[in-house]
């Protein structure tokens, strides 16, 4: 590897590591929110993941041992709310929850699209936690993801986002019926819903330009 490929996977490392960590949790049928939030301690179960995740991507280990020193840090820091909650995550640019009743990657496929919600910096955390907590509990779609506190250099302006996916962007019903629950956690103005065709053409708003397929 050369220097290059180090300095590109190195900033990449952490969030590799919390991509394989959610895996894991999402395979156990167990929400990494639900379990720092209720306070008990899982460093137990941290330290099996981590250690698998040693075997699997030992240069990644490397690399994440040489940023935080060890392990344990990396345990404070997600007991703290790194990766849980938006403000107070800085490591990754993104918080995952996935539906434990579908496959993880059921939200990547073109058939899948999202209602887009931006909210300002100081109501995000009250809002994803509803909209994970309802994922979770499978009340709501199958996958959501919210930006978090990390530095977006593509950002317009200092909104957060909050993708609540749905399944097949052509059952209107169920579509619909998503759009129904994001209201009554309190989403009443109108917001997009957008296509995973679209995202993955690299097709993106702009002045006078629409890339929404409903609107509710």
């Amino acid at each position: 590897m050369d220097a290059a490929d180090t300095v590109e996977l190195s900033d990449s490392a952490y969030a590799i590591f919390e991509f394989f960590f959610r895996s894991q949790l999402h395979m156990r049928k167990k929400s990494l929110s639900l379990i720092v939030e209720s306070g008990e301690p899982f460093e137990e179960l941290f330290h099996e993941i981590f250690t698998e995740f040693s075997t699997v991507y030992p240069e990644v280990y490397d690399l994440l041992i040489s940023q935080f020193q060890s392990p344990e840090e990396i345990y404070r820091m997600i007991r703290e709310g790194e990766g849980v909650i938006p403000s107070k995550t800085y490591q990754a640019r993104w918080i995952e929850q996935d539906s434990p009743h579908v496959d993880g990657r059921a939200a990547d496929i073109e058939k899948a699209g999202k209602w887009l919600v931006f909210l300002p910096p100081d109501q995000v955390d009250d809002i994803w936690r509803q909209i994970r907590d309802r994922t979770w509990e499978g009340t709501l779609g199958i996958s959501a993801k919210v930006s978090t506190a990390k530095p977006d250099p593509d950002a317009r302006d200092d909104r957060k986002v909050i993708y609540v996916y749905t399944a097949d962007w052509e059952d209107e019903a169920d579509v619909m019926r998503v759009r129904e629950e994001l209201r009554r956690i309190g989403i009443t103005d109108r917001i997009g819903y957008k296509r995973n065709i679209e995202t993955f053409k690299g097709e993106y708003s702009a002045k006078g330009k629409k890339v929404t397929f409903y609107s509710a």
